[in-house]
């Protein structure tokens, strides 16, 4: 306790560190406050339809908790951050098969600058389809009285699918300013902070299903939350988890000092996606809910509405896997690598410099990628045999699953920032003997 009060006041020592902290708690109290605001046009006493509807639907339960509980309140944020990790998914594939992108993707921050007004394009498109499709499930669920302009308004559909667009581009752009101003990925956080309202919630609708209904009382509980544990470390252990590629140096004097002639190492991370396969696999996952109103597509709209159901988590750990796959091959690129290194005098013991070493370090990320994919996929899908085993569908979704991934990878990349701020003035870190960076 001594140590972790000692190390918040080193934190608060740190000026630029203590703006940025404060900086980014400001805006997610922002987001958190506008998750409370109700859709111009609508009786919020009339709204408890929504949560009952929402909380019986698998899929819609996790759109809430990804929007924070915004989703089930008619917010004005009710459409959350996933339209935009909607447009980013497809402005990164347009990347690989447009030549207009991959040459955007070479030209640096102005590439970068044109890259993202172009995925805000595409997000306001997005909404304009998303938004009339969540208006037209709250004309579905909700009664005449919800409606203060009247259940078929043309102004109110209109100035409500205005507002929802404005919500989530208003949400994006807290995001950014998180990111570029404060502490950690802004569009990560704000899902995790939406995910985090929503955890008190559905521990205490598990409570309630183990102590009111005589379904194993304390005993279940604690096993419960034993298996989560475990979860949550091997999840830690996935995030962490490095293959070590050993790079030596030529040994060069300059005057009367000598460079180089030391062995380091790489450390190629096993996930080295990160969290973003989850949430692109999940935003990718929401699409067949907009087929549900034509006729022709019902049938694969329930199938993968459910989300216990077989298609939807074969389809789902595949997205993952795929998606795996393809945010490494952005994320980690060996050419460079090889590059780097034959240009700092550094070469991996038995391989030649340049072309083998690229190839190498390849071959080495695909074969670490394999088991960190389908580890993934299994952790994703995990929610799925939590409900199948008796756990409330509220809590099951923390039980692993996308929602423990996100909480797990959001906090340890924003606990490495802080790490680096603390390490780089001279202080012990957050943890004196801990792993957080991976350090030896």
């Amino acid at each position: 306790m001594k140590k972790l009060i000692e190390t918040i006041k080193n934190i608060f020592k740190i000026e630029e560190l203590r703006k940025r902290i404060l900086y980014t708690l400001g805006l997610l109290l922002i987001y958190r406050f506008g998750s409370f605001v109700v859709i111009p046009g609508i009786n919020p006493e009339a709204l408890s339809a929504l949560e009952s509807q929402v909380e019986g639907n698998g899929l819609m339960g996790l759109l809430n908790i990804f929007s924070g509980g915004a989703f089930s309140n008619a917010s004005i944020f009710a459409l959350g951050i996933m339209p935009y990790i909607s447009a980013s998914i497809v402005i990164q594939l347009l990347g690989i098969v447009v030549p207009y992108f991959q040459k955007l993707q070479k030209e640096g921050e102005s590439g970068r600058r044109k890259i993202n007004q172009w995925t805000r394009y595409l997000t306001i498109i997005v909404l304009l389809l998303q938004g009339p499709a969540y208006l037209a499930n709250l004309h579905a669920q909700l009664p005449d009285a919800a409606f203060v302009l009247g259940r078929s308004s043309f102004l109110f559909t209109v100035s409500a699918t205005v507002v929802l667009i404005a919500g989530t581009m208003f949400v994006m752009w807290l995001g950014e300013k998180i990111t570029d101003k404060g502490i950690g990925n802004g569009v990560s956080l704000i899902i995790m902070v939406g995910i985090i309202a929503r955890l008190p919630h559905a521990l205490l609708a598990e409570f309630n299903t183990r102590f009111t209904e005589s379904t194993g009382g304390f005993v279940m509980l604690v096993v419960e939350l034993v298996m989560l544990f475990l979860v949550f470390a091997a999840t830690i252990a996935l995030v962490q988890a490095v293959r070590k590629i050993p790079v030596q140096y030529a040994k060069r004097i300059v005057g009367n000092k000598q460079y180089g002639g030391v062995r380091q190492y790489i450390p190629l991370k096993i996930n080295a996606a990160g969290v973003m396969p989850i949430i692109f696999a999940q935003a990718l996952m929401f699409i067949p809910m907009f087929f549900s109103k034509f006729e022709a597509t019902q049938g694969i709209a329930a199938a993968f509405a459910n989300y216990t159901g077989f298609w939807y988590n074969l389809v789902f750990g595949l997205l993952v896997i795929a998606f795996t796959y393809f945010y490494t091959a952005i994320t980690v690129n060996p050419n460079m690598m090889a590059e780097d290194m034959k240009r700092n005098g550094g070469f991996i013991p038995g391989v030649k410099p340049g072309k083998k070493t690229s190839e190498y370090l390849d071959i080495i990320m695909t074969r670490i990628t394999f088991p960190g994919s389908i580890f993934l996929a299994i952790v994703a899908i995990l929610p799925a045999f939590a409900s199948k085993l008796g756990i409330n569908h509220q809590f099951a979704l923390f039980y692993g699953g996308t929602s423990l991934l996100i909480l797990v990878g959001v906090i340890l990349d924003t606990l490495k920032q802080i790490e680096s701020y603390l390490l780089l003035r001279h202080y012990d870190g957050l943890m004196k003997t801990g792993r957080i960076k991976g350090r030896s």
